[in-house]
């Protein structure tokens, strides 16, 4: 039992027949974390969820959520994580309280004496007080799943697990479920977020896994782990030879012109010593960037393929 992990996987696969969805992955999201887990469509991710929340059950490997083993603490655990797998379903011509009344009853940890208090607070919570006596279906995409996590957070909850909650939305809702997302962790709840938009998960995530063909090829802390790329500088001169020369003799390797640019990866240069080596030099600087590798560049070091970063 590991107490400082949310989500803890040792070796968890699922085989399908003949063919393996996921293989022997040792999951670790930290407490109060928002972990962001990426791969493009069927690379494992939904099965995983599934195994996590006892839908599936693995070939082999173990599983424990907020320091429990699934499924034998299953009834004790489950209460306290919130879930959105593969997008909501809600009744169209029932209000969002009306909607979220009926799942409260259904649910038999939920005392029925708080269940109105509970109910405004999670439409609170996701911003939809104002909409709560609309009908469902007058919802955009956007209010639609922050309805599904409004049902999520009707019960406090410790660890919450979203499976591709930006899914099919415009950028406003998209826009709308990221900050929902940002303010839950702010409030120390553990968030699990499957995506296959790198871009979303970039500018919300702490820590970051990725998923590849089954296998978890990296994961970590979303700075730790981006870092395994070299940082590149790109210097705008109209001396692009000299300045050239000047980089490699800082000792920056890999150095290429390109369009009036100079290029190269800044390794264990210090980066604070390169404008002014050009200047000794009397190299002209016109434009300096230092180009840290995105998750997407990450992604196809990892795997050799590209990567769906818009939708």
């Amino acid at each position: 039992m590991n107490d400082s992990l949310a989500v803890a996987t040792g070796g968890l696969t699922k085989r399908f027949r003949h063919q393996v969805a996921v293989d022997a992955i040792d999951l670790a999201v930290p407490r109060g974390a928002v972990y962001g887990f990426l791969g493009p469509n069927g690379s494992g991710k939904t099965t995983t969820i599934r195994m996590l929340l006892g839908l599936v059950q693995p070939t082999s490997g173990s599983r424990e959520l907020l320091g429990r083993e699934i499924p034998r603490y299953a009834g004790h655990v489950l209460p306290r994580v919130g879930a959105l797998v593969e997008g909501p379903a809600f009744h169209p011509y029932l209000s969002g309280w009306d909607n979220l009344e009926r799942l409260d009853a259904a649910d038999r940890y939920a005392d029925p004496r708080t269940s109105r208090a509970r109910i405004g607070a999670a439409l609170e919570r996701v911003g939809l007080a104002a909409a709560a006596r609309k009908h469902y279906r007058a919802y955009s995409l956007g209010m639609r799943q922050r309805l599904a996590i409004a049902a999520a957070l009707l019960m406090p909850r410790e660890l919450l697990v979203l499976d591709e909650p930006t899914n099919g939305l415009d950028p406003q809702g998209t826009r709308e479920v990221r900050h929902l997302i940002g303010d839950l962790a702010g409030d120390g709840t553990t968030v699990l977020v499957s995506s296959h938009l790198l871009s979303e998960v970039e500018q919300v995530c702490s820590h970051v896994g990725v998923m590849h063909i089954g296998k978890l090829v990296a994961q970590g802390p979303v700075a730790e782990v981006r870092g395994g790329a070299e940082a590149r500088v790109r210097v705008s001169t109209d001396r692009p030879r000299e300045a050239a020369a000047v980089l490699s003799g800082l000792g920056i390797t890999d150095v290429t012109v390109a369009r009036g640019d100079v290029l190269g990866a800044l390794g264990t240069v210090e980066v604070e010593k390169v404008v002014p080596a050009l200047v000794a030099d009397g190299v002209p600087v016109l434009g300096f960037v230092v180009e840290r590798p995105s998750l997407e560049d990450l992604f196809v070091g990892l795997t050799g393929e590209g990567f769906d970063v818009s939708g």
